[in-house]
């Protein structure tokens, strides 16, 4: 029996204080540019859509602009689609994917849906290819009222205008080898708890609102996918990352009460992807198209069904 190494910062069985924060603060740097990847590219569409700034983050020394591309016109009497990804900033493919979409695909779409496009909402993290923002905290568990998170509050703040007429909100996710390495063992000794090791799963999979499933939603988008890349199997307990498999390659979450940004609209049809970039069998690419072929899926599906 191998026990698991015990993370650097803390102390076991005691959650992280102010020191241990800042200590894990200090060992974080930053990797590649939010400016360069993804603000560069939102202005070379500005000419198709309209750009909203919708927060700022102060994270000193550094201040990054939250955007988002928004159909032009808007018309009110269209469905609203709403695209998300970045919520955990080292998922790659989620910000690059609704890049991609919105490049190359969106147009195909105008005159029939309201689109909304938020393609990086932890841009912090995003350059620092981490899972948190600089206090630690995961926005994914923090889309809720009083959010400790400043990108998801400020997310929130951008749909509560529109949430009640989207009937689709996509979020783009990644897998990696990484949670296993460091980010669910960073995230026990945050908490006190001792870490129990888990296995990562070796393909794409969907994760559907377990309070309002939408089976044959979620299907068509893995049926889509499974023309790019490989669809996870369950493991050996019929589960993916702890939870029942209720069809190939889906699980489901309660996603507004556990805080999930997928969870924050009254859309009819919610998922949220997870591909896995660190397989043999996939590649950066192949993710980013697999993410682009799920929105493209997802939107289909919900035009074809309203």
């Amino acid at each position: 029996m191998t026990t698991p190494a015990l993370y650097p910062i803390g102390t076991p069985g005691i959650p992280w204080g102010s020191a241990e924060v800042a200590a894990w603060l200090a060992k974080q740097t930053r990797h590649r540019s939010y400016e360069q990847d993804v603000l560069s590219v939102v202005d070379e569409l500005r000419s198709r859509f309209d750009v909203v700034e919708y927060g700022r983050l102060d994270y000193s020394p550094d201040v990054y602009p939250l955007v988002a591309i928004k159909s032009r016109p808007w018309h009110d009497e269209l469905p609203c689609m709403l695209v998300t990804g970045g919520v955990h900033g080292y998922e790659t493919s989620g910000v690059h994917g609704a890049l991609r979409f919105a490049q190359e695909h969106a147009s195909a779409y105008a005159g029939r849906i309201n689109l909304v496009v938020a393609p990086c909402i932890s841009p912090w993290a995003y350059e620092r290819i981490h899972r948190w923002n600089p206090h630690a905290v995961d926005p994914n568990r923090s889309f809720r009222d009083l959010s400790p998170a400043g990108e998801s509050a400020a997310l929130l703040r951008l749909v509560a205008e529109f949430r009640d007429s989207v009937l689709m909100h996509i979020d783009l996710h990644e897998t990696t080898d990484t949670d296993e390495s460091e980010f669910r063992p960073a995230l026990a000794a945050r908490d006190g708890v001792a870490h129990e090791p888990d296995e990562v799963p070796d393909g794409f999979y969907l994760v559907d609102d377990s309070e309002h499933p939408q089976p044959a939603f979620q299907q068509a988008i893995i049926a889509a996918v499974a023309r790019i890349t490989h669809i996870a199997p369950a493991d050996r307990h019929g589960q993916i990352i702890g939870s029942p498999v209720v069809a190939p390659g889906v699980i489901e979450y309660p996603l507004r009460k556990l805080g999930l940004c997928a969870g924050i609209t009254s859309a009819r049809y919610k998922t949220t992807t997870e591909v896995y970039p660190d397989s043999p069998q996939a590649n950066p690419e192949q993710c980013i198209a697999a993410q682009v072929a799920a929105i493209c899926a997802a939107i289909d599906f919900a035009l074809a069904h309203t």
